[in-house]
């Protein structure tokens, strides 16, 4: 038996709903949320992609955030960089319970220039060596290096014990994918103690898994350090002249060859029914950042927002609850297999399959299908939306068509090849609020 108290602590019951032990209150959570997230297209011109609003009254970054707080990781920094307003504002909003006399607190980290005035993050691994100093400060034992661009929920104290039960330097969680999408993952192999033999961050051609030619085991973008180790490691390549001063292309494939690097599956440490496939979404593209926010509005969705043993926390504006007005047969308010959030109102107007975010307002006679609308759209009477991206404060003017002629649209939205037109307040001609 392990006669480490902290590891003892944290391999509680799989039953129990987190495991919160001295292993998760002695580390350090670093979020990377400086991505611009491109392929996102307009939804990212005025917020990074971390701050794009998810799920109906989220954004993107409270998952990995909630997962830290549920986790028992109250000592978090916010690394940000890209158009990082609209994402500071929220964290300073939503995320500024943590009690400081507590040692408890999530630490924006802007891109400040503090190594090289000539310099911001220039990669992964630069942006945490940029705040060593900040982390030396905190005196973690473990360095818990995040993503804040992901769906999912994961328990940190799972990983954190088996990054102590194997003794590890560093420890890499993982996820299978299907072999023609490794090519944008970093993609390793493992032993059958689950040692990571070898590591490519996007290969050309990817490994597959042993038996299994049609999958690969891909690096999550998160990874487990000890302190001091990272400390380490992080100086080595800040020196070296030629590294591009990447986690997955330059930092982790060092330690591969010369210490002890582990996997974790996330199939170990998802939260959710452990006999369903665990839940992990890069919403990069607008293709995928749509299909998950429709797989909330399914009756039995993959994800589930409303397990009370694991919150996803965030910050909203207090509203009213959503309404629904008029009952006439050519006039009435519903709305069907969709997600209404406060401070809607859907007057004499049908919606279907559609997410809404706060303080939307749907006028009477209008059709929403397959749709995601974002805060403060007005919709005005006898329009149709069919799988739109509406962004935030947008007005579709009275008797608009999206989505019925792709032709049509593409002279004035953005449709990607699957079908689904993206809108913004630009594209109407409308103005644009840099506030987002």
């Amino acid at each position: 038996m392990n006669s480490n108290p902290a590891l003892s602590t944290s391999m509680q019951s799989a039953r129990d709903p987190r495991f919160v032990s001295q292993l998760t209150r002695n580390t350090f959570a670093m979020v990377l949320a400086g991505g611009r997230g491109s392929r996102l297209h307009q939804l990212t011109d005025w917020r990074s992609k971390p701050a794009v609003p998810f799920g109906g009254k989220f954004r993107i970054i409270d998952f990995t955030l909630s997962n830290c707080v549920n986790s028992g990781i109250r000592r978090v920094g916010v690394a940000t960089q890209y158009k990082s307003q609209s994402l500071i504002r929220h964290l300073q909003l939503g995320w500024s319970f943590l009690d400081g006399r507590l040692d408890e607190f999530i630490e924006i980290m802007p891109a400040q220039q503090q190594v090289n005035e000539s310099q911001w993050y220039r990669g992964t691994a630069d942006a945490v060596y940029q705040n060593l100093r900040e982390i030396r400060h905190a005196k973690p034992d473990y360095v818990l290096v995040l993503s804040g661009d992901h769906i999912y929920r994961m328990d940190y104290g799972r990983i954190l014990a088996a990054h102590l039960e194997h003794n590890a330097d560093v420890t890499v969680a993982c996820i299978e994918v299907p072999i023609e999408e490794a090519k944008g993952f970093g993609v390793m192999a493992v032993d059958a103690n689950q040692r990571v033999v070898s590591f490519q961050e996007k290969p050309v051609a990817p490994q597959c898994m042993p038996g299994r030619p049609d999958t690969a085991l891909a690096s999550m973008g998160i990874y487990v350090f000890n302190a001091r180790f990272l400390f380490e490691q992080l100086q080595r390549d800040a020196d070296d002249p030629i590294s591009s001063h990447d986690f997955g292309m330059n930092v982790i494939p060092h330690c591969v060859k010369r210490y002890c690097t582990y996997a974790q599956s996330f199939v170990e440490s998802h939260v959710g029914d452990m006999d369903k496939p665990a839940y992990w979404r890069d919403v990069g593209t607008l293709d995928a950042y749509w299909e998950a926010n429709m797989d909330l509005v399914q009756v039995t969705p993959q994800l589930n927002l409303y397990d009370n043993n694991w919150p996803i926390w965030t910050w909203q504006p207090q509203q009213p609850p959503g309404k629904f007005v008029f009952d006439d047969d050519d006039r009435r308010g519903t709305a069907v297999d969709s997600m209404v959030s406060g401070g809607c109102i859907i007057s004499g107007s049908t919606v279907r399959r559609t997410m809404l975010f706060s303080s939307v307002h749907v006028h009477s006679y209008s059709l929403i299908e397959d749709s995601i609308l974002l805060p403060n759209v007005q919709v005005g009477r006898h329009c149709t939306l069919k799988k739109c991206i509406i962004d935030k404060n947008c007005v579709i003017p009275q008797g608009m068509q999206i989505g019925v002629d792709p032709t049509a649209d593409r002279k004035r939205f953005h449709v990607t090849d699957s079908g689904i037109t993206l809108v913004s307040r630009e594209m109407l001609g409308q103005d644009v609020s840099p506030l987002r």
